[in-house]
């Protein structure tokens, strides 16, 4: 009897526990609510950031702008080569073309109209702005893709000498350009995105030579043409690549030897310039100002007497 009671008060005690915590702790019917998102009250209307609304309108913009497909093919080709990806990045492109080919006008007539210069030159001016606004973009992009190739460039040697590393050392190419994308994310973020794209795109069933054909041809920079050439002939023709590439890097810093010898025996004559216009003046005016002064003073008024 007593054994009978105690299980009956122990049973209880257990349920009376696990009630209180069902309703007070784990709460079973909220946790749902969190998973399902069934609980969750989502507002008819978000708040819209003033950014947002300008990007959207400059996307609607970008749509009024006709353009033929080579056009945009093209214009997309360098966007890419500038580093910009996004899905509309042409469509905010020709936006801003539109947006600052209407409002850089009409800011420039604001700022003419009341003037006093002739006419002719405040057309001159508004047209000069209309043309400003809507060809700024492009040479936007071309700036930008420039100063990325230039990265590129820069960092390409640092890239070959780490993918020689990786494949002496055993690995295989899909494996190194995955190393080195990861190695040098910090370094040179450019061309480690460009490296990483090709990792993307061998993962995604492309083959590895048009991978390569690929980042040549999103870059648009020579050396890395030459570099995707040695490699799509050394895996064509079954060769060793760490043997190419050992080679390449080798050539590579001649080449950099030789632009570099290149660059210092044109110095001097790019020196001239600068020496002509800046320095011979002020040498002139330090050694030869007073003697010119100590002649206006005293052998002009001795000539003057005689």
């Amino acid at each position: 009897m007593a054994f009978l009671l105690t299980f009956i008060v122990f049973f209880a005690v257990a349920l009376a526990i696990s009630v209180v915590g069902m309703r007070l702790w784990v709460r079973p019917k909220e946790a749902i609510e969190r998973v399902t998102g069934a609980g969750i009250h989502v507002p008819d209307k978000m708040p819209t950031h003033p950014s947002l609304v300008f990007h959207d309108l400059i996307k609607k913009l970008g749509t009024v702008l006709p353009t033929s497909p080579k056009d945009a093919s093209v214009m997309r080709r360098r966007l890419i080569r500038a580093g910009i990806k996004g899905e509309n990045a042409l469509k905010v492109l020709y936006g801003c073309k539109v947006f600052f080919g209407i409002s850089l006008p009409i800011g420039m007539s604001l700022l003419v109209a009341n003037s006093e210069s002739d006419s002719s030159n405040k057309i001159m001016a508004i047209v000069a702005a209309a043309a400003m606004g809507f060809f700024g973009p492009n040479e936007y992009v071309k700036i930008k893709s420039q100063k990325r190739q230039k990265n590129i460039q820069h960092g390409l040697a640092n890239a070959l000498d780490l993918l020689v590393v990786c494949v002496e050392s055993g690995l295989g190419l899909d494996q190194a350009i995955v190393q080195v994308a990861k190695e040098l994310e910090q370094a040179h973020r450019e061309i480690s995105e460009e490296f990483a794209m090709v990792n993307l795109e061998l993962k995604a069933g492309k083959r590895r030579i048009e991978a390569l054909r690929n980042l040549a041809e999103r870059t648009a920079v020579e050396d890395l043409k030459k570099l995707v050439a040695v490699l799509i002939q050394a895996d064509r023709f079954g060769t060793g690549i760490a043997q190419s590439l050992r080679a390449h890097a080798d050539f590579m810093r001649v080449q950099a030897r030789q632009i570099a010898e290149e660059k210092a025996a044109k110095l001097g004559v790019k020196l001239v310039f600068p020496i002509f216009f800046c320095i011979l003046p002020s040498l002139f005016v330090v050694t030869v100002g007073p003697m010119a002064v100590k002649i206006m003073r005293e052998l002009l008024p001795m000539m003057n007497n005689i």
